[in-house]
C-alpha cells in the first residue's frame, strides 16, 4: 500500500469516527430532551372556572402553573373545552373544580381525568353546601332540596374553601414550597376576612325591608344566607342558566314581587337581561334591571377581573340598586 492510499483511509476512517461521534451524541441528547418533556409535560393545577383560577392563582403563587379553563364572561354552565383543554385536565397534578353540578359541560371531562388517575377536588362541596332557596308565599318553587353550587357568593365560604385547596395542592403537587402555600393561603384568607366585614358594614346601610333579592337565575342563596337577605324569587327558577321560565313562572314572580314591594330585578352580567326587562311589561310599571357580576369574571381592567373586585363591585351595585329611589 502506498503512503497516499494509507493517507487516504486513516482520512476517511477519522471521518467515520467523527461521524459516529455525532450520531452517538445526538440519540444522547434526543433521549435527554425526551425525558424533560415527559417530565415537564404535566399540567401543574388546572382550574374550571375563573372565578375558582382566580382564588387557586392567589393559593399557588409562583410554586405552579395555574390553567383556567373558562374565559372571561363566560357561562360556568354552558361553557366547553377544546381538545387541548380536554388533555389538559388529564396531564394536570390536580383538578380543582367547582362541582354541584356548576359546569354542566365539563364535568365529563373531570371525571374522566379522575378515572386516569388524576387527583380531582370539588370546591363547592367543601363549605357545606346550601339547597336553593325556593320562593315564598307562593311564588315560584325553584328547585328547593337541589345542592346550590354558588358559593362563592359568601366570601366566608370561600375563606373556608382556601385552606381545604391549600392542602390538596401540597398533596398531590410535587415540588410546591408547603410552607409557601401555607403562607399564601394565609394571607389571601385575611384579605377574604376584610372583604366579608366591608360587605356587612355596606349591607347595613340597606333598610330591613329592602332586603329582598330578584334574580335571572338562582345564585345568590350562600350571599343572602351570610348577610341577611330574602331570596324573593328569579326569572328563571332554577340554579342554571340553561334552563327557561315559562309564562306561568314570570307571572308567579311578578306577583311575589308585588307582594313584597320588590321592583327592582338583579341579572348576570354574562346573560343577556332580555327576560329580566320582560318583567317591566309583566308589572305594568317600572322594573330597574342592575347588573351584577355573578357567574364569571371580566377581563382584566374591566371592573371584576379578580375575586374580590368582583365581590366589592357587586356589594356596592346592590346597595345601590336596593337604596336608590
Amino acid at each position: 500500500m502506498s503512503r497516499t492510499e494509507a493517507k487516504r483511509r486513516l482520512r476517511v476512517g477519522i471521518a467515520r469516527l467523527r461521524s459516529l461521534i455525532v450520531g452517538l451524541l445526538a440519540l444522547v441528547t434526543a433521549a435527554t430532551t425526551t425525558a424533560c418533556t415527559i417530565d415537564d409535560d404535566r399540567a401543574g393545577v388546572v382550574v374550571t372556572t375563573n372565578i375558582l383560577g382566580d382564588i387557586t392563582r392567589e393559593i399557588v403563587g409562583d410554586e405552579a402553573d395555574v390553567t383556567v379553563l373558562m374565559k372571561p364572561n363566560a357561562d360556568p354552565h354552558s361553557f366547553g373545552l377544546s381538545a387541548a383543554q380536554a388533555a389538559a385536565l388529564e396531564r394536570a397534578d390536580l383538578v380543582v373544580y367547582n362541582g354541584l353540578g356548576l359546569e354542566e359541560n365539563v364535568l365529563r371531562h373531570v371525571d374522566a381525568a379522575r378515572d386516569s388517575g388524576v387527583a380531582t377536588f370539588a370546591a363547592g362541596e367543601a363549605p357545606d353546601p346550601l339547597t336553593f332557596d325556593t320562593a315564598e308565599d307562593g311564588g315560584p318553587e325553584g328547585e328547593g332540596g337541589r345542592p346550590d353550587p354558588h358559593f362563592w357568593t359568601d366570601p366566608d365560604r370561600v375563606r373556608e374553601a382556601t385552606g381545604r385547596i391549600a392542602d390538596q395542592v401540597i398533596e398531590h403537587v410535587d415540588g410546591v414550597d408547603a410552607g409557601a402555600i401555607r403562607a399564601n393561603a394565609d394571607r389571601y384568607a385575611g384579605e377574604l376576612k376584610d372583604l366579608a366585614d366591608w360587605m356587612e358594614k355596606s349591607f347595613d346601610r340597606i333598610p330591613e325591608g329592602r332586603r329582598a333579592l330578584v334574580t335571572n337565575h338562582h345564585v345568590f342563596g350562600y350571599l343572602a344566607d351570610r348577610f341577611g337577605f330574602r331570596v324573593i324569587g328569579a326569572v328563571i327558577p332554577s340554579g342554571t342558566t340553561l334552563a327557561s321560565p315559562s309564562s306561568s313562572d314570570l307571572r308567579s314572580l311578578t306577583e311575589a314581587m308585588e307582594r313584597a314591594d320588590v321592583r327592582t330585578v338583579f341579572a348576570d352580567s354574562s346573560q343577556p337581561t332580555r327576560l329580566a326587562e320582560v318583567l317591566r311589561a309583566e308589572m305594568g310599571g317600572p322594573v330597574r334591571v342592575v347588573e351584577l357580576y355573578s357567574e364569571s369574571l371580566t377581563a382584566e381592567g374591566r371592573g371584576a377581573d379578580t375575586y374580590l373586585r368582583m365581590m366589592r363591585a357587586n356589594t356596592a351595585a346592590m346597595v345601590d340598586g336596593l337604596t336608590g329611589d
